[in-house]
């Protein structure tokens, strides 16, 4: 009888074990998810890089001009559970992204998972680019294919356990990872939602301008309410329709700022938001209304 038991306590700690090894496993897009697009286009995909700022974290600290399209990482991303360092995404096929085929790459993007399986940490602003569409990341994936190789190493990240655990990114997928649109847009014009398609999307603005709790999860019901600087020093002002930052411009005058840099008030772009003004200049005019609209759009907070 006493064999008996511990073969049923065996039996039943192995299903446990797998039935957890299961629910950790980080789901993936499949093949089928992706074959059906059209061939990878690199000027909309250029269009992507800037609105996902991806220069802003991937360009090799201190580079200028045409060297932050070298994409050799190692920038350092401050959090409360440590410092991440942005890996060098450049073509190269040994230090790189060159031999990641683009299910490899969508993957990244969309799902939070590296070539092997593993999560990737939400230091990469995957919970945003998951809403991004599927032609839009393959012709993102395109664009940054012809930009220059870097056989710079990637940096490793500096978290100690427990975040160091990967597998546990799981438990704060479930809680945090979810493609649903951050605020409901109702009879909303096509300008509105493509702003919301950007801001939401590629832009990543959520990121930064929605407070976060002590899981390091973005609390969406105070959506682009501003926060603490996830960096550490000051904080990251409300772009909701109620700040006492924006909340007076007008659409025209928010989409001059992320064009020019300069305020309604002639004040310039400052801290974390000059890279990210940079970025978006690169877009045409329309984008820039188009998150300008939305921005007035949404609910105040």
């Amino acid at each position: 009888m006493k064999k008996l038991t511990i073969i049923v306590l065996v039996v039943a700690a192995l299903f446990m074990g797998a039935a957890f090894a299961v629910a950790l496993t980080p789901p993936k897009l499949d093949a089928e998810d992706v074959q059906n697009l059209a061939e990878g286009d690199p000027v909309n995909g250029e269009r992507m890089f800037w609105a996902g700022g991806c220069a802003g974290c991937h360009a090799a600290p201190g580079t200028t001009g045409d060297d932050r399209l070298a994409l050799a990482g190692g920038y350092a991303i401050q959090s409360d559970f440590g410092t991440f360092y942005a890996p060098n995404i450049s073509p190269d096929k040994e230090h790189g992204i060159g031999d990641w085929s683009f299910l490899d790459f969508a993957n990244a993007v969309r799902k939070g998972v590296d070539p092997h399986g593993k999560n990737l940490y939400p230091s990469f602003p995957y919970p945003s680019y998951v809403r991004m569409s599927d032609q839009d990341v393959k012709d993102l994936h395109s664009y940054i294919m012809t930009l220059p190789e870097s056989a710079t190493p990637s940096k490793p990240h500096d978290v100690d356990f427990p975040f160091n655990i990967r597998m546990a990114v799981s438990f704060w997928k479930k809680l945090f990872f979810s493609n649903e649109p951050r605020v409901a847009l109702a009879d909303a014009s096509p300008e509105i939602m493509r702003g919301q398609y950007l801001v939401e999307g590629p832009g990543h603005c959520g990121e930064c301008h929605t407070p976060r709790d002590s899981l390091g999860g973005p609390e969406y019901d105070k959506w682009l309410a501003g926060g603490p600087n996830p960096d550490g020093e000051g904080t990251i002002p409300d772009i909701t329709p109620g700040s006492k930052e924006i909340g007076n411009w007008t659409e025209a005058e928010i989409a001059d700022y992320l064009e020019t840099g300069f305020t309604p008030d002639f004040d310039t772009v400052g801290g974390s938001m000059v890279e990210v003004q940079q970025n978006l200049s690169h877009l045409p005019r329309s984008d820039l209304e188009a998150i300008a609209a939305y921005l007035k759009a949404i609910p105040a907070r």
